[in-house]
């Protein structure tokens, strides 16, 4: 059975850790800059664990230097999305790689990738918006930054705020004035948390921030109770099968807790994280599940209802994206 031509939904896409490193070796080459330590052999990215991965993810970021390189990297991510079927994606854009934080500059960048979106939805057929993330180790005060760009530029492509980034690093409760100045706004929250925390991590998440959707949250399967409130409340989960399995945060694609937290009744959805990374594709991602767990069409259906009607986006989008998602007659 192949899945690449089923319509998805993904929900959580990093655009920076989406970018093809054809891409990146691309623009350094135009740029003369040196970024062989950070590709194998083969030209795939090279790195040795998650910490080393958030390095290499940044000096990649280097060569992205001003809107005009995130507007063909929007274009290049958009178009690799659709090869795989995906319609409708949301992406997490961090002003701290756009401007440092300057709300001006960022409104530079925003209206590149969102010129890009608009392009690559007339041509590829797929619709994207924005979650802007602060980056969690640059610190509460920078991530007030990210939350004013978030605030100052919300509108109909960008419709989030989020936060990713080295999970360990603090408590949640230290970035609640951003996440307030962002839910006041009117936008909608996620944030990591659960890949490499333990279940308090996600619990202190959902009890500070208050988020509709969490990225990863696959830890929370530690805490029966809490997996319970979770799915009682409603709450998303972004899962990212391929990505924690490939960085060490499960230790299979059977043992993934995908299944048990979705046989919970929470609400749960596929992503591939930052794709080109990790190795995989949505298309891949269908496949593992398929294989780990017998997942077929009707399943994946089921998920993709679960993440669009999660999507931050408007009624009007929803409608549209579900007649796409609806089986050929």
């Amino acid at each position: 059975m192949t899945f690449k031509s089923l319509p998805k939904v993904e929900l959580h896409l990093h655009l920076e850790g989406a970018a093809p490193p054809s891409f990146i070796r691309g623009l350094a080459s135009e740029k003369g800059i040196d970024l062989s330590g950070i590709f194998k052999e083969d030209g795939s990215y090279a790195y040795r664990d998650f910490d080393h991965f958030l390095q290499v993810y940044e000096a990649a970021c280097t060569v992205l230097t001003g809107p005009e390189e995130f507007r063909r990297l929007t274009l290049a991510v958009l178009e690799e999305s659709a090869a795989h079927g995906v319609v409708y994606s949301e992406t997490f854009l961090s002003p701290d790689f756009c401007g440092g934080g300057d709300v001006a500059a960022w409104r530079e960048y925003l209206a590149a990738m969102e010129e890009a979106a608009a392009e690559a939805e007339r041509t590829h057929g797929i619709t994207l918006k924005g979650i802007v993330t602060c980056i969690r180790h640059n610190g509460p005060e920078q991530a007030k930054s990210a939350a004013r760009c978030a605030v100052e530029t919300q509108g109909d492509f960008l419709t989030g705020f989020g936060m990713a980034g080295a999970e360990l690093m603090g408590r949640p409760g230290d970035f609640s004035y951003s996440f307030d100045m962002a839910r006041e706004a009117g936008l909608h929250l996620t944030c990591h948390a659960g890949e490499w925390g333990d279940a308090r991590m996600v619990a202190d998440t959902i009890r500070d921030l208050r988020p509709a959707r969490i990225g990863h949250g696959i830890n929370a399967i530690q805490d029966p109770a809490l997996v319970e409130k979770i799915a009682e409340d409603g709450i998303v989960l972004e899962v990212c099968p391929g990505s924690n399995v490939f960085l060490g945060a499960a230790k299979s694609w059977k043992d993934h807790p995908i299944r048990r937290l979705r046989d919970a009744g929470v609400k749960v959805t596929v992503s591939t994280d930052d794709p080109p990374f990790f190795g995989t594709t949505m298309t891949a991602e269908f496949e593992g599940l398929h294989r780990a767990f017998g997942w077929d069409e009707a399943d994946f259906a089921e998920l993709n209802k679960t993440a669009l009607d999660a999507a931050f986006t408007d009624a009007d989008t929803k409608a549209r994206i579900a007649k796409l998602l609806e089986p050929a007659p």
